[in-house]
């Protein structure tokens, strides 16, 4: 998978904020509700969010999208909050088309919203993974004074450091998400921060995430749930992510061997990450092959093909989509043009040639 097929897209919140997303690879969709720090076009550049990129592709339709206020999406003008962020994830996943996905989050204010977006619509998260996440932020549950004034001093390193070429600035942030990184991980790491964002958006989309507050919700996630942890996490704690797992009734709870709060494909524990991800995603996931003519096919159209290939004819595609039986034939005679084929039967095998049809659940 490369960039070149990455088709990008925008797409408004609720507040008219324009929310820039991408779409790669085949298969059942995953969304990525990814760190914040990154950017949808230069990601494929950075040796940290490559390899990311190349495992999350493998089998699935991946979608991810930038923050507010960062990468493509908008950036001036732009109110930082609880609830805009989790209203841009519910655009994107309205604009991608897709019902039933893998919900994969990373960091506390993603994994914050992708546990309340499961809560609230448990028919269409299949299965949850959270990366790296706690129930609240530091100012979340009345902090002390001491926490508010150490926060308010990481956030003025931020704002005083971005424009400052001074070393001990520019590596402040990646050393406290790669401490362990190469010389080249670490410089890629910072280069993107820069790119991704101003210096004033950084520090209030950080104040809206430092009073974050989502326990209550936690103990409703009904849906699997993976819970992966960093030990050497410097910024959320690895208990903190042993109690989100203990919140989530029967998540599974992986522990990450080492500092790094972004595992990198050079450390040992990578392979590992890699495995625990195979297991735990849905079996057609894991057993999709790739047909470069999938590419082209939206997530909806994506997903129809999927039961086409179960063998259901549109009345019953309609049914187990909760969509109108003329949006189906629509949908399937645009699959037919993009594939180039004119009959059922061609797209059944095309579908099962690719790992499809072995049903939605």
């Amino acid at each position: 998978m490369s960039q070149s097929q990455q088709k990008i897209r925008f797409c408004a919140s609720a507040d008219g904020t324009r929310i820039a997303y991408a779409t790669c690879g085949s298969g059942p969709a995953l969304i990525w509700v990814q760190h914040w720090i990154h950017h949808l076009e230069l990601d494929w550049e950075s040796p940290v969010w490559r390899p990311w990129l190349s495992l999350l592709t493998r089998h699935n339709t991946l979608i991810r999208y930038d923050w507010r206020g960062c990468g493509l999406s908008d950036r001036k003008r732009v109110r930082f909050s609880f609830t805009g962020f989790a209203e841009d994830l519910d655009a994107v996943i309205a604009a991608s088309g897709v019902d039933r996905f893998v919900l994969f989050a990373m960091g506390g204010t993603g994994g914050a919203i992708a546990m309340r977006y499961a809560v609230r619509h448990p028919n269409r998260v299949t299965h949850l993974v959270l990366y790296g996440c706690n129930t609240r932020g530091p100012l979340g549950d009345a902090p002390t004074a001491e926490q508010e004034a150490e926060a308010q001093a990481r956030l003025k390193v931020y704002e005083l450091g971005w424009p400052n070429e001074n070393p001990g600035y520019g590596q402040f942030c990646a050393l406290l998400h790669i401490p362990d990184a190469t010389a080249e991980q670490s410089r890629s790491f910072n280069d993107l921060l820069r790119e991704t964002t101003s210096p004033a958006n950084t520090v209030a989309l950080l104040n809206a995430y430092l009073r974050t507050n989502v326990q209550d919700v936690v103990p409703e996630v009904r849906c699997p749930t993976l819970v992966l942890h960093s030990r050497g996490d410097s910024i959320i704690p690895f208990d903190q992510g042993r109690s989100v797992a203990a919140l989530i009734p029967g998540a599974r709870f992986v522990p990450v061997e080492s500092r790094n709060r972004i595992l990198l494909d050079t450390e040992p524990a990578w392979q590992r990450l890699v495995e625990t991800f195979g297991d735990f995603l849905p079996p057609h996931s894991a057993g999709s092959l790739a047909l470069p003519a999938l590419d082209d096919l939206t997530a909806r159209e994506r997903e129809i093909l999927e039961v086409v290939a179960e063998g259901l004819d549109n009345y019953e595609i309609a049914a187990r989509l909760d969509i109108s039986e003329k949006t189906v034939r629509n949908h399937v005679s645009t699959i037919f043009s993009k594939l180039q084929i004119k009959s059922r039967a061609h797209a059944v095998a095309l579908a099962r040639d690719a790992g499809l049809g072995r049903g939605i659940r």
